[in-house]
């Protein structure tokens, strides 16, 4: 005998199920810790981290080659974002060296439930998003820095997060492996 109802949409089940328990890992870490910019650094350091190993999954889904230039990095982590967050960031407000440009995200799936008190006003509730996205180009030789330009959050109509091209890291073989 079939069981009868709905199938539910693993993806957006996923979405949801991350958008929450984020929501309880924050305020733990609002209470764990003194000082809010405290809390932005482990949120950034907990990214990083998930990021370093979301790229191993994304690159045997994708079977995505190496990016040639930042316009290619900015089409696959727009992929990625569409993959792990069923969410599509715009990207926009490139720099004139071509190595700079703006995730615009119309919707912040972390802050879909979110108000934030005033008295955590500094707090930078999304970082996480930030790190992720430096620790998985950091895997693939990418040095680059992440930051909010704007957040709904903050009464702003968009969610921006900037990122910048630093250098291209060089593989480095371990001592005593060569």
């Amino acid at each position: 005998m079939s069981r009868q109802g709905s199938r539910l949409d693993s993806k957006k089940v996923s979405s949801e199920l991350l958008t929450l328990t984020y929501g309880a890992l924050v305020s733990q870490m609002l209470r764990d810790f003194e000082n809010v910019d405290d809390v932005n650094k482990q949120l950034e350091r907990v990214g990083y981290n998930m990021g370093m190993r979301l790229i191993e999954d994304y690159l045997s889904r994708t079977n995505s080659l190496r990016c040639h230039d930042m316009k290619d990095t900015a089409e696959k982590i727009q992929q990625a974002f569409r993959m792990y967050l069923n969410i599509q960031p715009t990207v926009s407000n490139w720099a004139t060296t071509g190595d700079e440009f703006s995730l615009i995200f119309e919707t912040n799936p972390l802050a879909e439930f979110v108000e934030l008190p005033s008295d955590v006003g500094n707090l930078r509730y999304s970082a996480i998003l930030c790190g992720c996205i430096r620790g998985a180009l950091e895997m693939v030789q990418l040095e680059v820095q992440s930051w909010f330009v704007q957040d709904h959050l903050k009464g702003d109509v968009n969610t921006e997060v900037r990122v910048k091209f630093i250098r291209r890291l060089e593989d480095a073989i371990p001592a005593g492996e060569d």
